[in-house]
């Protein structure tokens, strides 16, 4: 396994999977070119995310999702959904810690929907925050 780790969180990557830094996200896909895993991060200047929030953060957000079920994610909770959006399965995540939210996007060709479901959730259930110490 290899390591991702950015400055507030890390995720553990299976040699066949790469990362990559885009200007505001991190891309990661595996080698086959299957699909690609893009994940945003937010931070609040004070306070947590509530559970709620994170819920109305989603619906309000992605308008192509219709149902949201709960979902935690390594040291992460929130909710997921899905949906087919022209030729692409798309898969959402907006999940939480304290006071830091990541959109987690994954998407593939419809018909390689559900190829790599297993190894994506696998993948995200990492997802560790990184404590870092006051200074």
């Amino acid at each position: 396994m290899n390591i991702l780790e950015t400055e507030w969180w890390s995720l553990a990557l299976p040699p066949e999977w790469w990362a990559d830094t885009e200007e505001d996200s991190i891309l990661v896909g595996d080698r086959d070119e299957v699909g690609c895993i893009e994940i945003s991060t937010l931070h609040r200047e004070g306070g947590e995310f509530d559970p709620a929030e994170v819920q109305a953060i989603a619906a309000r957000e992605s308008g192509s999702i219709d149902s949201w079920r709960r979902v935690n994610l390594g040291d992460f909770r929130g909710v997921a959904g899905d949906c087919v959006e022209e030729e692409a399965a798309i898969r959402e995540w907006y999940v939480a810690r304290k006071g830091m939210l990541l959109f987690i996007t994954y998407s593939c060709d419809v018909g390689n929907r559900g190829m790599d479901d297993a190894a994506v959730d696998e993948l995200l259930d990492t997802l560790q925050v990184l404590e870092r110490e006051s200074t």
